[in-house]
């Protein structure tokens, strides 16, 4: 099939060889300016890849620990009725399990370590309908006897503390609301670890101790369980759910979503992906008006040639055409080989960056630090379709300025010397 001459000769000025030294250079210019679109495609599409992948990460081990939805009573005291709480919010159709728990902070102790813990009294067979963990972990936590002062540790805060499974540690509540010591003071509960549980999230498997519920209630001198978590058929409709279930409990309760827990976390997150973005598209700018200068550089170099097609009958339109055609194919070379790179290495990150850090010798992502020790990537096309969209758009603005002056060559003016 006949391509029309505008396509024909943008496609031939693009890759034009090297017949002469001028000629080589806008080569060398226009190669460059591909390079850099593609670079900065593939550095946007990396970087919001492991973003997406970091937060969901973080979000997953994070909802294995806590509930999608928790249900308190006002200033942490005891709820009236938890009972009754659970079974009005199982009769949402969006909440697909309910169950109890006593949550409270203490120390604990073993030997001479004394650790900061997040103490969470549960009922074992009702946890697992809750959180993820607890089902995956139901084996250690059916020795969960109450009356036994059995606990199961996080993974972290038992190697902190050097105990295992089988070893004797002391719960240090600050102060005792009941039960024996003295009223005010501290009390010291010996315990047995019955074994560890690993999350993946810092954060938890540092500070975490589930108990048998009962035995929290005796231990912190508490009449019934503080809270109530729920978890829903989608974690995404959770918001919508709690506000749903604010007006359907019964009493003066308080109600409060996942997305709440870790609110700052995640707008942090969420900014820190719009700021690369922001930032990294800038790149992606530079590299698509490097094109001005070489399409102006053409332009010069091909002065006869415009105003030969010019006294052949072209119109300007057709010159302009000419020339856009030519920016456009380097800004879709480049994006094209920018999407290809990018997503190969978002795709494959999970080997590429053990395969740096082991040949470093160093660790880029440091479990205290970031929650999570690997790094994690989501392409997602909410993200790729723009970024590639952008990219086009840039290069296609980047020829209007040149093609413009290409058609407005006076072909009298551009022969005279020819």
């Amino acid at each position: 099939m006949q391509l029309p001459y505008e396509l024909a000769l943008g496609l031939r000025y693009t890759r034009s060889g090297r017949a002469t030294r001028r000629n080589g250079f806008i080569s060398f210019i226009s190669g460059a300016s591909m390079l850099g679109i593609a670079l900065g495609v593939a550095a946007l599409i990396v970087v919001l890849s492991v973003m997406n992948g970091f937060q969901k990460e973080v979000r997953e081990r994070m909802l294995g620990v806590v509930a999608h939805i928790e249900i308190f009573a006002p200033q942490g005291a005891a709820m009236q009725d938890a009972a009754r709480t659970m079974a009005e919010a199982r009769k949402n159709p969006a909440v697909t399990g309910a169950a109890p728990f006593v949550a409270a902070q203490a120390l604990i102790a073993h030997g001479d370590d004394m650790k900061g813990a997040l103490v969470r009294g549960i009922d074992p067979a009702l946890e697992r309908s809750v959180t993820s963990l607890a089902q995956a972990n139901a084996e250690v936590l059916a020795s969960l006897v109450p009356g036994q002062f059995r606990v199961v540790l996080g993974s972290e805060l038992a190697k902190s503390l050097g105990v295992k499974a089988g070893d004797a540690v002391t719960l240090v509540v600050p102060v005792a609301q009941g039960g024996s010591g003295s009223q005010g003071g501290p009390r010291y509960q010996p315990l047995t670890v019955a074994g560890t549980v690993d999350s993946g999230h810092f954060q938890y498997d540092s500070t975490l101790v589930w108990m048998h519920q009962d035995d929290a209630l005796a231990i912190f001198g508490l009449r019934g369980p503080t809270g109530i978590g729920l978890k829903l058929q989608d974690l995404q409709q959770a918001n919508a759910v709690a506000i749903q279930l604010a007006h359907t409990l019964s009493g003066d309760l308080l109600l409060r979503d996942w997305t709440q827990q870790n609110r700052t976390w995640f707008e942090a997150v969420r900014l820190q992906k719009r700021m690369m973005f922001i930032i990294l598209a800038l790149i992606v700018a530079v590299a698509a008006f490097n094109l001005v200068s070489t399409l102006v550089m053409t332009v010069n170099d091909k002065r006869a040639d415009i105003a030969i097609l010019r006294t052949l009958g072209a119109s300007p339109k057709s010159i302009m055409t000419v020339f856009v055609v030519q920016g456009a194919m380097v800004g879709v070379i480049g994006t094209l080989a920018g999407l290809a790179l990018g997503l190969s290495i978002a795709y494959n990150i999970d080997i590429i960056v053990p395969a740096i850090e082991k040949a470093l010798g160093a660790t880029f992502l440091p479990k205290d630090i970031y929650l999570i020790d690997r790094m994690p990537s989501e392409p997602q096309s909410t993200d790729i379709v723009p970024i590639a969209l952008i990219s086009l758009a840039l290069a296609f603005v980047a020829t209007l300025y040149p093609s413009w002056r290409a058609s407005r060559v006076n072909p009298a003016e551009a022969l005279r010397y020819e």
